[in-house]
């Protein structure tokens, strides 16, 4: 079967507990599942930067804030895990290395951060690598990658089409300090870009964007590839 991994922004599955969209996103990973191996890499969302935002009130460095976002991605994790139910591996992986064992039982295999300094979306780029991935997807809260914000700049224009090239050129400055929230950030383009794999970055607020991108080939959003193909639908055996 063909691998996806999906990096799900925490501002889109746990913007906070209370509006969490996990039973929203549960059918739609699980039919999904159905047709393809499946690893999500799950973000911190607004929870983990109530968390970081306190620690810092309290004069806590930024290595140790990455280490209170790690655990909150991981309990987002564990949400969707049980959410999920059977058709999740019912454990956490914590490394590279556990993601690839569990992904042997064919379940969903659910993880979160791993190393400090490191966004979830470099983490699902290694793990794409890792699992010679056939694409790795970006569900975030915007519809693609931008010439610049589009929440603060209404001139700014959406990408159909970059180079992994184009892509470091164009998020070079992004912030990597604790609890950054950018579309996507330095590691993970540059894992892209070596490992060849293509990113696809969608807008992941309606779970039915996700499904019809991934079963129907259909959706707006970007394409990372170097040769600018399209490479949803994803279905089936290679």
């Amino acid at each position: 079967m063909k691998t996806i991994v999906l990096s799900l922004g925490g501002s889109v599955l746990v913007p906070s507990l209370e509006s969490n969209t996990i039973q929203r996103y549960k059918e739609t990973l699980i039919e999904i599942s159905r047709d393809c191996a499946l690893c999500v890499v799950i973000g911190g969302g607004g929870e983990a930067r109530r968390y970081i935002t306190a620690a810092r009130k309290l004069g806590i460095d930024e290595a140790f804030s990455d280490e209170l976002g790690i655990a909150v991605t991981r309990l987002n994790a564990a949400l969707l895990i049980g959410a999920l139910g059977d058709a999740a591996y019912p454990k956490i992986a914590t490394t590279y290395e556990d993601a690839r064992a569990f992904s042997e039982h064919g379940k969903i295999v659910v993880m979160g951060g791993v190393t400090p300094a490191q966004t979830t979306d470099a983490v699902s780029a290694v793990l794409a690598e890792s699992m010679h991935a056939d694409v790795m997807i970006n569900a975030t809260s915007v519809d693609g990658i931008y010439s610049a914000d589009p929440k603060k700049s209404p001139d700014a224009r959406r990408y159909e089409y970059l180079t992994p090239e184009e892509l470091l050129r164009i998020i070079i400055g992004e912030r990597l300090d604790a609890g950054a929230n950018t579309v996507i950030d330095l590691v993970a383009a540059k894992v892209i870009q070596r490992s060849g794999i293509p990113l696809v970055v969608i807008d992941g607020r309606d779970p039915e964007t996700l499904k019809k991108a991934v079963l129907q080939g259909a959706y707006s959003g970007t394409v990372v590839s170097e040769k600018k193909q399209n490479p949803l639908p994803i279905q089936g055996e290679l």
